[in-house]
């Protein structure tokens, strides 16, 4: 006779298995409950580095902090040789001191000017700003002192024949458009308004560059001669310009200003007002009361403002 088998109860396989509940689902073992609160949790915090150890190992490396010193004093002097590369080859700044360019510059406004106008030499900072043409605004090296900077705009080209009827500019005969070009209230001067004049000479005009001009008329107007600039203030009547020193040679010509990166607020005391608070910028705002020095120090709608 077959042993009797009790229903629901199986025998071990192997001693020491445990036994197989029959009546699972899925006739897997069931997982016995697990008490987490019994789990010795693992202290994943970050654990701070022994004192002992970190002086130990400063000991042993002096080296390190020279060595962060050195880097340091690298980094300074790459950033004072890319400065110095782009002062002397691509922009450098200038300051505008008379109001001969007014309203375009302002006294007291700071350019950056594109030092490489017309020559494609890579790398360049800014977009190339290609050849002079008429209308340009030009930082040059003042003809009678060379070491001097001056800003004007072109308003002759080399090969062009040019004259001046009360103060506007005719190229050919033909008189040009300058929208730049202010004409404030002054004086009857013949030889500012009606260039060139060969009958009498402004007390301001350069000997040489009289002798040279007269050389150069014909049948009324000035003949420009090749690699020479004139050039004249937007102040058209209060601008020293080629009417009295002569032509700008292209050699002389340092760059176009592309930006207005500041502007030094520089106004005339008024009446009962020191100079040392004007050029503060400290003034009475619309109700009487002081204002801001801060905020009247600087023309700050200028600003990043673009040399048209």
């Amino acid at each position: 006779m077959s042993p009797a088998v009790e229903t629901g109860v199986r025998p071990a396989t192997e001693a020491g298995a445990p036994a197989r509940d029959l009546n699972s689902p899925d006739g897997l073992d069931s997982p016995a409950p697990v008490d987490w609160q019994q789990q010795p949790s693992e202290d994943r915090s970050l654990r701070p580095l022994d004192a002992t150890a970190n002086q130990s190992s400063s000991a042993n490396h002096p080296h390190l902090h020279h060595h962060s010193l050195l880097q340091a004093f690298q980094s300074l002097l790459y950033i004072i040789i890319v400065a110095l590369f782009i002062i002397t080859f691509t922009v450098q700044p200038f300051r505008i001191p008379s109001a001969s360019m007014e309203p375009t510059l302002l006294v007291g406004d700071f350019l950056l000017v594109d030092k490489l106008t017309g020559v494609e030499v890579p790398p360049r900072i800014f977009p190339p700003s290609g050849a002079i043409q008429r209308g340009d605004v030009i930082v040059f090296h003042y003809p009678i002192d060379p070491s001097m900077h001056l800003v004007k705009r072109v308003a002759g080209l080399p090969g062009d024949h040019l004259r001046m009827r009360d103060g506007h500019v005719l190229i050919d005969g033909h008189p040009i458009a300058e929208p730049y070009a202010v004409f404030r209230p002054a004086l009857p001067d013949l030889y500012r308004d009606d260039f060139p004049h060969t009958i009498s000479a402004d007390p301001g005009t350069d000997s040489r560059w009289w002798i040279l001009m007269r050389s150069l008329i014909t049948n009324g107007e000035l003949t420009i001669p090749p690699d020479d600039y004139f050039v004249l203030g937007d102040n058209r009547n209060n601008s020293e310009d080629s009417r009295y020193w002569g032509f700008v040679p292209q050699a002389d010509i340092v760059g176009k200003p592309i930006l207005i990166y500041f502007s030094l607020n520089t106004a005339a005391p008024t009446p009962g007002q020191s100079s040392a608070v004007a050029l503060s910028g400290i003034s009475a705002g619309r109700d009487g009361s002081p204002a801001s020095p801060i905020a009247s120090f600087a023309r700050w709608d200028r600003i990043l403002r673009i040399v048209r």
